[in-house]
């Protein structure tokens, strides 16, 4: 079984039949930061098995600013509608950190969902863990604090890249969470005077995620449900590797 031991959760958890299908399949692929994976309404070619970094699903305004409404990197698949049907990209893909995995052609993932319908179950999963994750984004940009919505993308960010040091900076956070540079460096400077996080020259370093975790809303934890409900994921690697039926 090729893949059995992905640092991606989708590939990893396939039986060994869709493994050894679509194996021949893939290539490794880097998104450098600031990489454009597909824009909103363009026809989604490739689909994306991350190993490391953060790909952030964003939805761009008139204005010109995008807004974050989803994140994925080692837990899932970017473009998992494109082999079912669902090509056209609904928002714009964009790695928010630097990242590097694997990619196979959505016309070859087409093909292969009509001779497994294992693998078009995984994907379907997939998807609908991706989508339970942006509306639950919506409900929280909506209704919670900056402090709240900002320590749930922290620990969230943290839980993708397994590291406590983040190399962000206050002006991509800003463009994420939809709010003015300003009312991000006030709410981290509580987060840090609090002694959760320290920031300095584009890097974040989580210092308390238990405080954190405190500090933000109920999404956080809805959000980490979606995936372990759906595609058996979790942070810690503690969840049952739930394959297709």
């Amino acid at each position: 079984m090729p893949l059995l031991n992905s640092p991606n959760h989708f590939l990893a958890s396939l039986s060994a039949q869709d493994s050894e299908l679509l194996y021949p399949h893939l290539k490794s692929e880097q998104f450098p930061q600031g990489n454009v994976l597909y824009g909103a309404e363009d026809t989604i070619e490739r689909v994306y098995f991350p190993h490391t970094g953060v790909i952030s699903l964003v939805v761009g305004l008139t204005t010109g600013q995008f807004v974050e409404a989803g994140m994925l990197g080692r837990n899932s698949v970017i473009g998992a509608a494109a082999p079912l049907d669902g090509a056209i990209a609904l928002n714009r893909a964009i790695a928010q950190v630097g990242s590097a995995g694997m990619a196979a052609e959505t016309a070859v993932l087409k093909r292969l969902v009509k001779e497994s319908e294992t693998l078009r179950t995984a994907l379907v999963r997939n998807d609908q863990s991706a989508s339970a994750q942006t509306l639950q984004v919506a409900a929280c940009n909506a209704l919670h604090e900056l402090e709240e919505r900002l320590s749930r993308w922290l620990l969230q960010t943290r839980d993708l890249l397994r590291s406590d040091t983040l190399p962000l900076t206050q002006e991509f956070l800003s463009q994420m969470l939809g709010v003015q540079r300003s009312s991000v460096t006030l709410v981290a400077r509580k987060l840090q005077e609090a002694g959760l996080i320290n920031y300095r020259r584009g890097r974040i370093h989580v210092l308390d995620v238990e405080g954190l975790q405190d500090s933000c809303c109920e999404c956080y934890g809805a959000i980490n449900a979606h995936f372990q409900r759906l595609i058996g994921w979790s942070p810690d690697g503690k969840a049952s590797e739930r394959k297709a039926d």
